[in-house]
């Protein structure tokens, strides 16, 4: 599938706007690290979407019997900026699709591979995993919390608010419908989640931008997963610290000091 986009500067302003001061500098007219997932948004009528604000599967994603999505990680890999005024195409294919048993019962991974591309040729490549699980049941117990973890030494800290205003924004400029996002009813009865759920991306691209801020922009080669659903409503923290070998690690912590995401980036 094929998708286009124009990076305007409404778009790049917007984005900015949202995430600022939590962004990695960049030369003027050069877009913000992962504005990439903010550019041509799947558009679906409202009669094509699902109960849970997501366009219903089997146009382009296979569809997977499993109701409840999440944004499970995947890698990136940076080649080159986005620009204010690039006409943007984003190529994807469905990589793979796996069935798992999980702790909470069965799982299906899809694995889509995207390449963005410009005029001037290839600026990302990027897989994105994404898992199905089953619909949550009358009574059943909310998603335990991760394990403790200890300490670990940062290089860079950033602690960010996470208020709905911050997801509605990034919802907003990504046109994303995802109820878990917005409508606390919902996410609290029918899908069981303590509270509004933090984006995936929201929390890889704070992630991407704290790298880069280390790294000095250098081209980044970024391996994540998500470890537990991020509730908002309080702040959370994203680290960053270099490791031995040149490579520099990043992660999310809750209010309570748990993980929430994490992953490697080694130089591109």
């Amino acid at each position: 599938m094929e998708a286009s986009d124009i990076v305007t500067p409404r778009l790049v302003q917007s984005f900015t706007a949202t995430f600022a001061p939590h962004l990695a500098p960049c030369p003027e007219g050069e877009a913000p690290l992962a504005l990439h997932w903010c550019l041509a948004p799947p558009i679906s009528p409202m009669s094509a979407i699902g109960s849970d604000g997501h366009a219903a599967k089997g146009e382009f994603l296979p569809p997977v019997p499993l109701p409840r999505r999440m944004w499970a990680g995947g890698t990136i890999e940076t080649l080159a900026p986005l620009r204010e005024g690039d006409w943007v195409t984003r190529r994807s294919r469905i990589a793979d699709v796996s069935f798992k048993e999980g702790r909470t019962g069965p799982l299906c991974f899809v694995a889509v591979d995207h390449e963005i591309v410009t005029e001037r040729g290839v600026a990302l490549r990027e897989r994105h995993n994404i898992v199905y699980r089953e619909a949550a049941k009358p009574g059943d117990p909310a998603a335990p919390a991760p394990a403790p973890i200890e300490p670990e030494a940062a290089d860079l800290v950033w602690e960010v608010e996470s208020s709905p205003v911050f997801l509605f924004r990034y919802s907003a400029i990504t046109f994303n419908s995802h109820r878990i996002h917005y409508d606390h009813p919902y996410v609290t009865s029918e899908e069981g989640y303590a509270g509004l759920v933090v984006h995936g991306p929201i929390q890889a691209t704070l992630m991407l931008n704290i790298i880069a801020t280390l790294s000095g922009g250098k081209p980044i080669k970024f391996a994540y997963r998500g470890v537990s659903p991020l509730i908002a409503g309080e702040p959370f923290k994203v680290k960053a610290r270099r490791l031995p070998d040149g490579a520099i690690k990043a992660w999310t912590e809750g209010a309570d000091g748990r993980l929430r995401m994490e992953g490697v980036s080694r130089a591109g």
